[in-house]
Parts: C-alpha cells; sequence; structure tokens
C-alpha cells in the first residue's frame, strides 16, 4: 500500500474504528483466544470507554486498532466514514492514531523532552503548546528520563503525549492509573475541553470507571475475549434503576428483580436494580414518594460480567 503524504495543516475528520469477527491468538490452537470472535464498532468523532476485567482482550483490541498487532482471523479497520482501511503495517492510519499505554508508551532512558520531540515529528498534528501547558500543570520535569519518574509522572507524560498528538483516533489503554487523584482529573478536564474544540474519536480503557464514566458517550463492554455489550452510554445506563425512599415502600419495588447493590440508613434505603422501569412502573413508584436515578455503569459493569461468568461456570 502506498503511504499518503501527510498533511500536517489540514486534519483528517474523527476516524471510525470496526472489529469484525476478530480472533486473536497468542498460544495452541486448543486454548482460549484473547479475543474470539470479537466484533464491535467506534463511532467517529465520540468518546467511548472500552471496559473490562484483567484479561479480558482490552489491550488486544487496542492494539488491533492500532496497528501494532494482526488479527489471525477477521478484520479490523480504521479511519473516516468510507475511507476505513486495515491499520496493520499501514503507515497514513498509523501517522494518525496514537495509543498510549499505562506505561506511557515512551523510551526509558531518553531524557522526557527528546520524546517529546519524537512525537512532534511523528504525529502531523502534535500541539506543541498544548503539550507544554500540560507539562507544566501537572509537574513533568522534562530533563528526567521517564526511567527516573515516578510512576505518576511517567503516567502523566504518557496522557500528554496522547492529548498533545490531536490525532484522529487517540486511544489511552489504562494510561492514568499512576496518577495521583489531583492529576487524574485534571487530565480528565483537559482532555473534554480539549476534545470540545478539537473532535476527534477518543477511546479510554479503564478500571476506575466510577471516575471516567461521566466522560463516556459510548461504552464497550468486553468479556473473555468477546463483546458484551457496545451501545451509547444512556442506553447502558437504561439498562437499570436506582431508587430511594423510605425502606418499606422501596421494597415494595425490589419483590422478582435483581437488586445490584442496596444500602440503608435509618428508615431510608436505596437500591439499585438491574432492569428498566417502563412509564407505569415509574409513574407509580414516583407516587409512592420514590426518588428514580440512572444506574451508574460500574455497577452495570460488575454485574454483566459476573453473570456472564457465573453461565460459562454452569455449562461445564
Amino acid at each position: 500500500m502506498t503511504a499518503r503524504p501527510a498533511q500536517p495543516t489540514t486534519a483528517p475528520p474523527p476516524f471510525g474504528a470496526e472489529l469484525r469477527d476478530v480472533v486473536v491468538r497468542y498460544r495452541r490452537r486448543d486454548e482460549a483466544p484473547a479475543l474470539g470472535g470479537a466484533s464491535l464498532t467506534v463511532r467517529p468523532g465520540t468518546i467511548t470507554g472500552l471496559l473490562g476485567r484483567n484479561g479480558a482482550g482490552k489491550t488486544t483490541a487496542l492494539a488491533l486498532l492500532a496497528g501494532f498487532r494482526r488479527a489471525s482471523a477477521g478484520q479490523v479497520l480504521v479511519g473516516p466514514a468510507g475511507a476505513m482501511e486495515d491499520p496493520f503495517e499501514n503507515p497514513w492510519a498509523v501517522m494518525h492514531t496514537q495509543l498510549v499505554r499505562e506505561g506511557g508508551d515512551v523510551w526509558g532512558d531518553d531524557r522526557a523532552k527528546d520524546t517529546l520531540a519524537h512525537y512532534a515529528d511523528a504525529r502531523p498534528l502534535w500541539d506543541g503548546d498544548l503539550a507544554a501547558g500540560l507539562l507544566d500543570e501537572l509537574e513533568v520535569d522534562l530533563r528526567k528520563k521517564p526511567d527516573e519518574m515516578s510512576r505518576g509522572k511517567r503516567s502523566a507524560l504518557g496522557a500528554v503525549i496522547g492529548l498533545a498528538s490531536r490525532a484522529p483516533l487517540t486511544i489511552f489503554d489504562e494510561v492514568y492509573l499512576g496518577m495521583d487523584a489531583p492529576s487524574r482529573y485534571a487530565f480528565y478536564d483537559a482532555l473534554v475541553a480539549d476534545y470540545a474544540e478539537h473532535p476527534r474519536t477518543i477511546v479510554l480503557s479503564s478500571h476506575l470507571i466510577d471516575e471516567v464514566e461521566r466522560l463516556f458517550e459510548d461504552v464497550v463492554v468486553v468479556d473473555r475475549g468477546r463483546v458484551l455489550l457496545a451501545e451509547p452510554v444512556e442506553d447502558v445506563r437504561a439498562r437499570g434503576v436506582s431508587l430511594v425512599g423510605p425502606a418499606d415502600v422501596v421494597e415494595q419495588f425490589v419483590d422478582g428483580r435483581r437488586v445490584l447493590s442496596r444500602q440503608r440508613l435509618g428508615g431510608t434505603a436505596q437500591v439499585t436494580l438491574f432492569g428498566a422501569f417502563d412509564a407505569a412502573q415509574r409513574r407509580r413508584a414516583t407516587d409512592a414518594g420514590l426518588e428514580l436515578g440512572a444506574v451508574a455503569v460500574q455497577d452495570l459493569f460488575v454485574h454483566l460480567t459476573r453473570e456472564t461468568g457465573r453461565d460459562r461456570e454452569a455449562q461445564r
């Protein structure tokens, strides 16, 4: 494939991304694959949360989208709508995709300023002013080598690289786990602000779901190499309901439903239930004096992956 020339002054539209029945095997064919027939779509111009337990296949899926790995079977596509291509060994796709993993994807034994210079050359949409401002805010010393930095500062450096790249497809794979809370929230705020000014496609993989779910527009849940769910975040939250009110009244609406969580303080109770309420049920609960709310994505994620694990155990 002929590499397209870089266009440093013209930003391509946000990339979409797709996996179509993708299989990735690392070991023998008789062992479970890292991905086993996974299919998902990342809508262009959205912030998508990719969620899964350890070993679920998230990092493998992201490596495929970034062109770091080739699928054993199936199809991987990234690019603008109507012009999506296989990213593997595709210079144009790789040039416009930025994957930053937990380690920051930096050279440990070179000064941080040298790593930034490399990315500035490699990413046609690189914004040096944005990088400088974020590095100052996160207190990252460019004179140091990443191997000399704390885990948090190294993670911060990786996060800055991801944002300053302004790549049409920007992927963060647990990059912020090493940061302290103030640094993480500074990163989240910077991500939202820059995304609003410079729309692109952002994929966030995180175990800190309660912190980052406010950023999501779409959610993908991967479990044991397969995609359990891929839909807008509001549809995900609508899969359950939270009820708050007098404990005896709340219990009237619990009967027969799966309880995701339960809390009680004195005579007041809060329960989170799996399964949506229709309009009539909502009206009845409201008339009974209960407050209704959406379910946290984290609660639903835990429930869905736990139920899948139980189903598989029952099939053995």
